[in-house]
Formats: C-alpha cells, sequence, structure tokens
C-alpha cells in the first residue's frame, strides 16, 4: 500500500468524493436552483453502492484507505445508513495502531443546518488524529433534504455503526465523544444532552450515549432572548426555522424541543464550549454552566477573543481548537465518565 502525506490525502479525499457522488446523467443535466437556493443533485452513484453490487462476483475486492507515513489510515466514504434511497457515508481518519483500543471523536460539520461537509473537519481531524484519536466525520441530511430531526437520527446511527464495528477498526466503544461547529455544535449538544430519551433514536435502535461534548459556538437554548434576536430574525425564512418546519412564533414547542438546554439533567457528559467573538453562537451557556457545575460534572470554556465564526477552519486555529479538545478530554477520565441514566432509571 503506497504511503503518502496530509496533502495528498486530502486531494485524495476530494477525489473520491467526487468520483462517488458525480453521475454521467449529472454531468449531462442542466442544473437549477429552486427558490430556497438549492441546487438537485444525483447521489446514487457510490463507491458502496458499487461495492455491494460487485462483491459477491469479486471477493478480492476491498474498500480502499490511505495509509499515512506515520502510520495513520483514513477510511473514506464508509456507508454507516440508508434511508430509502439515500446512503449516508461518514470519513474516519485512524490513528497509529496501538495496543490500547483508540478514543472516538464524532464530529458534525455546521452550514446553517442547510449546507456544508464533513471535509469541513479535516484540518481538525488530521491534528487529533495525529494526537491519538480516531475522529469519525458523518454526512448526515440537511434540512433540503429531510427536516428536523432527520440529520440528529444520522447522527445517532453513526455513533451506533462505531460501536457495532469498534472492535475491527480498533474502537473503545464505550469512549465515544461528539462535538461540532456552528450549527453541528448545535447538533452535537442535542444529541450528547438528550442521551437515555427516545428522542432521535435511529432504526429501532436506543440512542448511544456519548461521554463527552465539543461545542464549537453552537447554540445551546434556542429560547433565550439573544438566540431569538437572532435565528428567528427572519421569521418563517430563517435557517433554523426552515430546519425546524416553521417559526418561533409558530411551533414554540418544537424550538423548545431542539434547544439542547431543555434536556438537559445530571446525565449529561463533562462539556467543553469554544467560542469566537459573538456570543449569539453560544447563546445558553450562560445558564447551562451553572447547572453543570451544580451536578459535579466537568466543564470548561476555551475562548477566542476577537476570531470571527468559523475561525476553527483556518491556520493556526484549526491546530489550537484542536489542542484545546486534546487538552479538555485529557483532563477528564472520560471513559470513566457517568453512563446516561435518566430518572426512569434507563440506561443507555
Amino acid at each position: 500500500m503506497r504511503r503518502i502525506g496530509w496533502r495528498g490525502a486530502v486531494g485524495l479525499a476530494l477525489g473520491l468524493l467526487v468520483a462517488g457522488c458525480a453521475t454521467p446523467e449529472a454531468a449531462k443535466a442542466p442544473a437549477s436552483a429552486s427558490d430556497s437556493g438549492t441546487v438537485p443533485f444525483d447521489l446514487s452513484y457510490t463507491i458502496s453502492s458499487r461495492f455491494a453490487q460487485n462483491r459477491a462476483e469479486h471477493p478480492d475486492y476491498r474498500l480502499p484507505e490511505v495509509a499515512m507515513s506515520d502510520g495513520r489510515r483514513l477510511l473514506f466514504e464508509r456507508l454507516y445508513r440508508q434511508v430509502d434511497t439515500r446512503e449516508l457515508h461518514l470519513d474516519l481518519f485512524l490513528p497509529a495502531v496501538s495496543a490500547t483500543p483508540a478514543q472516538t471523536i464524532v464530529l458534525v460539520h455546521g452550514g446553517a443546518w442547510r449546507s456544508g461537509d464533513k471535509s469541513n473537519f479535516y484540518a481538525i481531524a488530521d491534528h487529533l488524529s495525529r494526537a491519538g484519536y480516531a475522529v469519525a466525520l458523518p454526512a448526515f441530511r440537511l434540512a433540503p433534504q429531510a427536516a428536523y430531526p432527520a440529520g440528529l437520527t444520522d447522527i445517532n446511527a453513526a455513533i451506533t455503526w462505531l460501536r457495532d464495528n469498534a472492535a475491527t477498526l480498533g474502537l473503545d466503544p464505550n469512549r465515544i465523544a461528539i462535538g461540532g461547529e456552528s450549527s453541528g455544535g448545535q447538533m452535537a449538544a442535542l444529541v450528547a444532552y438528550s442521551c437515555g430519551t427516545p428522542l432521535f433514536s435511529a432504526d429501532d435502535q436506543p440512542a448511544p450515549a456519548v461521554r463527552a461534548l465539543i461545542d464549537i459556538d453552537g447554540v445551546l437554548d434556542f429560547t433565550t432572548p439573544l438566540a431569538l434576536a437572532n435565528e428567528n430574525r427572519a421569521g418563517v425564512d430563517s435557517p433554523a426555522a426552515k430546519w425546524l418546519g416553521g417559526s418561533w412564533e409558530q411551533i414554540p414547542d418544537r424550538w423548545r424541543e431542539a434547544s439542547a438546554a431543555t434536556h438537559l439533567s445530571p446525565a449529561a457528559p463533562p462539556t467543553l464550549v469554544i467560542s469566537g467573538e459573538a456570543p449569539r453562537f453560544t447563546a445558553g451557556w450562560d445558564a447551562v454552566q451553572p447547572a453543570l457545575n451544580l451536578w459535579g460534572i466537568a466543564n470548561a470554556q476555551v475562548h477566542f477573543a476577537g476570531q470571527p465564526h468559523t475561525f476553527w477552519l483556518f491556520e493556526p486555529y484549526a491546530g489550537q481548537v484542536a489542542d484545546a479538545i486534546d487538552g479538555f478530554l485529557k483532563r477528564q477520565d472520560v471513559a470513566a465518565a457517568r453512563p446516561c441514566v435518566r430518572a426512569t432509571g434507563d440506561t443507555q
């Protein structure tokens, strides 16, 4: 197997993404933007579908992986769920092989619940895999394809897939953390704090617990005045409203349900909030942090003063954010973090 460096790996990854998504039919058909600004795209031609079609006649076929010169491996476009005809894939950055199964971090990309891509996290995933973490980057259904709570059930399905395949991949199924940036941070917090409830479970599987949360500029409470002034500013045309299916005035109960703070309990995992200069993106943290402190749940905030939203996409901040995540997780005994236990006694 040829070993390549980081830049070559990213180039190959992007090539695989393009090859796995574009079809001859899609290339010939003119793309027309809808009123919502989305462009139709054919996602039926994928590496995983071709693998499934050919593996019986070609048992020697193996899904490709990229081997880095330092022993790390990059696995692209692994199928973790299929919903009707839509395949959902994740990319996995694996650390060098160790005698100890790797702690995994699932990172959820941002993009106002309607856009963005798992490749947003490649730079941070590279840093974290060098530090010994396995990093999973799932694609999930966005608002133009399926509204709330579809993407959340996809993320839980990705966590379940990682746990089910942990032995093969060299992962510790009991040490999986979740994080996200912007709208992905909001989704990650909601998945983390709603554990132990039937909300957002996927494929008749109980929603899995996570051992830590990393929220990078993601709203924690939609119902605060600060959040409403921004996330509901355009009413039904706000990105949050398009994802949730209506404005705050129309469906306040859903806005509450979609707020991570609504589900806060002593079952919450250790929480790291990473913030930039705009407090609107971590609305709700001022109430969440005292509650975590009251319950003795480890938490911290790392603030990047003067940095605009999405600063983490760029160096030197991608590396600094990865260092903050690494430092927080190493300060916590994540494997011993409390399991997700609710008042009913149910455990995940």
